[in-house]
């Protein structure tokens, strides 16, 4: 049977690659209806479908900071991880650590980007 700390190494990664792309998500979302707002604007659309469009816009960019708070709590968890179980990679081919290590860095761009 598998080392259970491999396995928990491999549920860390994902969360921190999962958060990460929620977070991208609701960056491109926000962008998206912001586009959305200057065209309703520019075609004189009625004032009270801007205003909701501008409220789910104020609720996408609500999300994104939460986002990125789980996504520095998750990549600190695997980091961590990846340092009391540096044993697990001696010989540098754990394809699971190495795979971690990728999606830290990953994370840490990510968290560059608000």
């Amino acid at each position: 049977m598998a080392d259970p700390r491999i396995k928990q190494l491999k549920i860390k990664t994902g969360v921190v690659k999962r958060v990460g792309k929620e977070k991208l998500s609701y960056r491109k979302e926000a962008d998206q209806q912001k586009a959305k707002i200057e065209k309703m604007k520019e075609e004189g659309k009625d004032i009270h479908d801007i205003r909701k469009m501008g409220e789910v816009l104020q609720e996408t960019l609500m999300m994104i900071p939460d986002c990125h708070r789980r996504l520095v709590a998750a990549s600190g968890e695997l980091s961590s991880m990846l340092e009391i179980e540096a044993d697990l990679n001696t010989d540098g081919e754990c394809e699971e650590f190495i795979a971690a290590e990728a999606q830290l860095k990953e994370a840490e761009e990510q968290m560059k980007v608000e």
